[in-house]
């Protein structure tokens, strides 16, 4: 499936920032020679049951091993966790989480033995894994990402304001930003930017182990798997979570095409690996458990995409799809992350766009130009928040909240309406179960609070 490639107004003013080189597709680049090289590290038939070291009580975090050329430390919060491959001839480091944790990852690593590294591979160019490439690159090693890579961060940086709050609303950060001190990350400095990138396939040569990088777009246009052959490792990035997607994501971003991602999980699939790392949550061992949730999780995704598509052509409203689309048990996929709803209307509005056949939405005004009618009409702020209250008392939470939603449009400020507003936003938080469900809904009561305080 084609997709399209949106060159941002700061590519050409950063280009010279990025000091990339761009290797032929299909390319080898083989690690320069080490001053003094590791001991050989043995990779055949690896032991697959994991082992803590190093562990550190305060923070709560560890180094855990894969097997006898893998450790990583887990990601917790949003941050993603970082991963190194051991050869003969130094560390291969892949993602490097986000500012705030990558200081406490890297000096774990670093005592584990973590030292000489070679390359650092960044499989997409989100700010939970990207945000200790400037640490690492310190040490010597070199940036590898995907050619799309520097575009992605140009327009993360151009719309940097919005995805600023809107992270920050998600996310729950005080202050905004991904960076260590809350602060959005200047991803135009050259310390962020890779020094050598690819078009669909790259091969690097370090001690004796063979890097294969594959372009796999889903989370990310930029995204890449790895694939270390002699280890049967695939490091997948944020192309697998437990649970269904993030194929749309609340805070805004470019479309995440579904078909891509089923393209990239067969990819993986077809490699036959016997490791599978994801950069959040644990790796998956063994070829049977592998084949049966990659499997599951790539039919979920084509299920809803192939639902969605038939709605649309169905004539189906873009709520109307959101309500009929579910995902069937057999996938046993949770929606702690993604949800099904908020998939199927991202699709249908990246497919068809905003407009939904109404004329009055043609309008600059819409709905709130006519707001304060309506509120007049209904008796009052404090009338609205009486129904939204008695709709809270039969169980329906939801209306309750939209319906202070298009009483506050007409009545800004109105107490009723806030009360009411706040109740209904603490009975839904109370019930969800989804961390980005959750996240807005703790930034509607902030924002409430707040209006009911001025």
């Amino acid at each position: 499936m084609a997709r399209a490639r949106i060159a941002s107004a700061g590519v050409a003013m950063l280009a010279a920032a990025a000091c990339a080189t761009t290797p032929p597709t299909d390319a080898r680049v083989d690690a320069p020679a080490a001053p003094e090289p590791a001991a050989a590290v043995e990779v055949a038939a690896p032991e697959l049951t994991p082992r803590l070291a190093n562990v550190d009580s305060r923070e709560g975090l560890s180094v855990i091993r894969v097997n006898d050329a893998i450790r990583y430390v887990e990601g917790i919060n949003i941050s993603s966790n970082t991963y190194a491959v051991e050869t003969s001839d130094g560390f291969v480091i892949v993602d490097t989480s986000r500012g705030a944790a990558a200081s406490v990852h890297k000096r774990l690593l670093n005592a584990d033995g973590v030292e000489d590294v070679r390359y650092i591979i960044v499989t997409h160019a989100h700010g939970d894994h990207n945000g200790g490439v400037p640490l690492w690159r310190a040490d010597g090693g070199q940036v590898v990402a995907h050619e799309l890579y520097n575009e992605f961060l140009d327009y993360s940086q151009m719309l940097g304001g919005f995805f600023g709050r809107r992270t920050a609303a998600q996310f729950q950060f005080v202050d905004g930003g991904l960076s260590a001190g809350g602060a959005p990350m200047a991803v135009n400095d050259p310390a962020f930017r890779p020094d050598i990138t690819f078009d669909d396939e790259m091969t690097l040569s370090v001690g004796g182990l063979e890097f294969e990088l594959l372009h796999t777009p889903g989370e990310t246009p930029d995204h890449l798997t790895l694939w270390v052959p002699e280890l049967k490792a695939a490091f997948v990035g944020d192309n697998l979570y437990e649970s269904f997607p993030n194929i749309y994501t609340l805070r805004g971003t470019r479309p995440r095409w579904p078909l891509e991602y089923v393209a990239a999980i067969d990819r993986v699939l077809a490699l036959e690996p016997e490791i599978v790392l994801p950069s959040h949550g644990a790796p998956i061992v063994g070829r049977d458990a592998i084949v049966e949730q990659l499997t599951a999780y790539r039919d979920a995704i084509q299920h809803v995409h192939d639902e969605v598509v038939a709605g649309m052509n169905a004539g189906m409203s873009v709520r109307e799809v959101m309500a009929d689309v579910d995902l069937p048990e057999q996938f046993s996929l949770n929606e702690g992350y993604g949800k099904v709803s908020w998939s199927a209307r991202g699709l249908y509005e990246s497919y068809a766009g905003w407009f939904g056949g109404d004329p009055a939405e043609m309008y600059t005004d819409g709905r709130q130009g006519v707001s304060d009618e309506l509120v007049e009409l209904s008796g009052g702020g404090a009338a609205i928040a009486a129904k939204a209250r008695a709709m809270m008392a039969s169980g329906d939470a939801e209306g309750a909240l939209q319906l202070t939603s298009i009483g506050l449009e007409g009545a800004p400020g109105d107490a009723d309406l806030l009360n009411a507003r706040i109740d209904a936003l603490e009975a839904l938080l109370s019930a969800t179960a989804n961390r980005n469900e959750a996240g807005w809904l703790q930034h509607g009561l902030r924002v409430a609070r707040e209006a009911l305080a001025e």
